[in-house]
């Protein structure tokens, strides 16, 4: 799968603020990602985010 910073992702499960929305700050081996709804940045293992994107939207937010 191709993602790049930038990126916004849906994903299958919600964070515990209520959004599924993700923004891709840095792609690698890890994934970081900040939550559109309330600003928290994780970092996860490429596999694992991969298995959990349910939709795809390309670069449609800077990434600062």
């Amino acid at each position: 799968m191709d993602i790049a910073v930038g990126d916004v992702l849906q994903l299958k499960k919600k964070h515990p603020c209520g959004s599924d929305r993700w923004l891709v700050l840095r792609v690698g081996m890890d994934f970081r990602l900040r939550c559109l709804g309330c600003g928290h940045e994780v970092m996860t293992p490429r596999a694992k985010a991969e298995r959990s994107i349910r939709s795809m939207e390309r670069g449609s937010l800077d990434a600062e």
